[in-house]
């Protein structure tokens, strides 16, 4: 379901019973009001990628901030939580609802590390308020620029909204833990840092994976597994999505051609350019901008 009201868009997708995602889109420059029922057996998860939106309980008597680039995930058995949403202008923000009879059939197998999942806090509220951490802003960004007109878009966002679960709820421990203690070191985990650091300031002609770990003074196998586990992704793969993200907010800026946008980002030709964000995105830099011209 998509309502374009002014310069505002709400869209709901129905994934499936008891799991819904929807998408606010505030280009306007006033407050938008949202209102939706829903009852006490739904998480709510809240991620606000740009600008501010608050939470209204209580008839306006208790609010609750939703914050650029930070998450809220709100949950009580006990009492009704009806969304009753301000989104201010020149906010995004995506929410995920999900039954916790479909939350559990995900996660038993996890409800050890996840607080509200664990017995003695099944019947008790919960609530959370996070940074959105860099993976799942690349999932949330995913999930808003699929191609509306694609026949398997719905297919698509239902994968990406399990991906946005298993991301937004994996272990942060597991860097200090056994599945890779040399992230334990702060020196590793800085000199990982500094590897992003490099590829980022070079995306248009990166070095190797070897001449990366030499300039970083951390072997290659550590490179790669400590990089995995920070930012929750290869390298290269987290280098091709940073590179699509540039190249869209080039695009969006008007004041590039889709030659020089792909020349800045490290394609040499235009059509590998193109065949690289039409994977990315679904659609073609030149259709991408007609979109946003319409």
């Amino acid at each position: 379901m998509i309502k374009n009201v002014g310069e505002s868009t709400f869209e709901e997708f129905v994934l499936e019973k008891g799991f819904y995602i929807l998408h606010f889109q505030n280009q306007s420059n006033a407050v938008e009001n949202f209102e939706r029922e829903i009852d006490s057996s739904y998480i709510q998860i809240h991620f606000c990628l740009k600008g501010n939106s608050k939470f209204l309980f209580n008839n306006g008597n208790y609010s609750f901030d939703v914050l650029d680039n930070r998450s809220i995930l709100l949950y009580n058995p006990q009492r009704v939580l009806p969304i009753n949403l301000e989104i201010q202008p020149k906010t995004t923000l995506i929410s995920l609802l999900i039954s916790i009879e479909k939350f559990h059939s995900l996660f038993s197998k996890e409800s050890g590390y996840i607080p509200f999942l664990s017995d003695e806090n099944s019947n008790k509220k919960y609530y959370d308020d996070t940074k959105i951490k860099t993976s799942v802003s690349l999932v949330l960004k995913q999930i808003i620029n699929s191609n509306s007109n694609s026949a398997i878009r719905d297919l698509y966002i239902k994968g990406k909204a399990y991906e946005l679960l298993s991301l937004h709820f994996q272990k942060e421990e597991n860097t200090n833990g056994e599945y890779c203690p040399f992230l334990v070191d702060e020196q590793n985990v800085l000199k990982i840092r500094k590897a992003k650091e490099i590829i980022i300031s070079r995306m248009s002609e990166p070095p190797s994976l070897q001449e990366l770990s030499n300039e970083i003074g951390l072997n290659l196998k550590k490179l790669k597994e400590g990089f995995k586990q920070i930012y929750g992704d290869t390298v290269y793969s987290f280098l091709f999505d940073y590179k699509m993200e540039s190249a869209r907010k080039l695009l969006e800026s008007n004041q590039f051609n889709v030659n020089e946008v792909g020349l800045q980002v490290g394609y040499s030709t235009a059509s590998h350019f193109i065949a690289a964000f039409k994977k990315k995105f679904g659609t073609t830099p030149k259709k991408y901008v007609m979109s946003l011209n319409k």
